[in-house]
């Protein structure tokens, strides 16, 4: 199922995708028609459904089936007739891993070219930062998924703006995708990982660059305001439950920029695949069920590997294969506008 969270009449819903996603399914209005006696608790959030397990997974799809088959139109909503919201506006726990370690090979380049060119023999300057190393990912991230923590408390969807963060100047966008656990559980191995595998779906994970850039240079890390900031991660615009899906590393990937291509890739160039981050941060810790795992960003798939930045208005298409395609409007707040443009009428 293509699973999602919407919003009418000023209530969240559960719904399912179907007519290839120009329609959705609410699925506790269905619920109420097919199996007025049951208990409806599963299908009153995405969370809900996630903490149901197996059984309630499988009754939703019933509930699909039967909506359709039954001709039962008080539970079907026009997709253009509802806001879409973050499938899970509310996971437990967000991480986002560095599973493309290409990615920071590419990066490393760019950033050491750019110093490179402040010296009087550039092309020199780059060679002495290859031969040392500096171009190199650590062997630390290539023996294990490394994985820094998000704010899940900052998730916004396909219908909202992503709000520019005040003093930032370089702004980019990363284009993931994410794995959603379905099963709580510790000490997981890489042969029974698929087990608490819930779904996928498209993760934007917006940097701001030249704040990150700060933070790096500090030793803090990739993460801190550079990242952390109110409608900072995008998801959606669904959930894609695992069994859809023949093969997640297979999957094609690219992001437009205001229509124009920017960034290509594949889901098979993962270093790390979501099985081994499973067991990897599964070792004396417990997965809780309706936890995110974003993939880290795919080789070419942010503006920084380009040395291109995003500006105030541009809209940002991520598209993934099977999983769909998430769209995002990068916005200056107004007061910061009206700052920097104090002659702004």
């Amino acid at each position: 199922m293509r699973l999602v969270t919407f919003t009418t009449d000023g209530a969240l819903r559960l719904g399912a995708f179907i007519d290839k996603d120009q329609n959705i399914v609410d699925l506790a209005i269905a619920a109420d028609e097919v199996f007025p006696d049951d208990n409806h608790a599963p299908f009153t959030s995405m969370l809900a459904l996630i903490d149901g397990g197996d059984p309630a997974l499988a009754r939703a799809f019933e509930l699909c089936d039967r909506t359709i088959t039954w001709g039962i139109d008080s539970a079907i909503r026009a997709r253009d007739s509802v806001r879409l919201e973050a499938p899970l506006p509310n996971p437990r726990r967000l991480r986002d891993c560095a599973c493309f370690l290409q990615h920071l090979r590419n990066a490393r380049e760019v950033r050491h070219t750019r110093l490179a060119a402040r010296e009087d023999d550039p092309e020199a300057a780059l060679e002495r930062y290859r031969a040392a190393g500096a171009l190199d990912v650590p062997p630390e991230w290539v023996a294990a998924p490394v994985y820094l923590n998000s704010n899940h408390l900052s998730i916004i969807g396909p219908e909202d703006e992503a709000i520019w963060p005040h003093e930032a100047r370089r702004m980019d966008y990363e284009l993931e995708w994410a794995m959603v656990t379905g099963r709580t559980g510790s000490n997981i191995t890489v042969a029974n990982a698929a087990d608490h595998i819930f779904g996928y779906t498209i993760f934007n994970d917006i940097s701001a660059r030249d704040i990150q850039a700060i933070e790096i240079r500090s030793g803090a890390g990739m993460g801190g305001p550079g990242k952390d900031f109110d409608a900072g991660n995008v998801f959606g615009p669904c959930i894609v439950t695992a069994d859809e899906i023949d093969d997640p590393y297979n999957l094609d990937m690219c992001a437009r920029i205001n229509g124009a291509e920017w960034s290509r890739g594949n889901s098979s160039m993962m270093d790390h695949r979501f099985e081994g981050v499973l067991e990897h941060l599964s070792r004396n810790q417990t997965i809780y069920a309706g936890e995110v795992f974003g993939s880290g960003t795919v080789p070419t798939g942010c503006g920084l590997e380009h040395n291109r930045y995003l500006e105030d208005g541009d809209v940002i298409e991520l598209d993934v294969q099977s999983l769909g395609v998430l769209t995002t409007r990068l916005v200056k707040p107004a007061d910061w506008r009206d700052r920097k443009n104090p002659d702004r009428n």
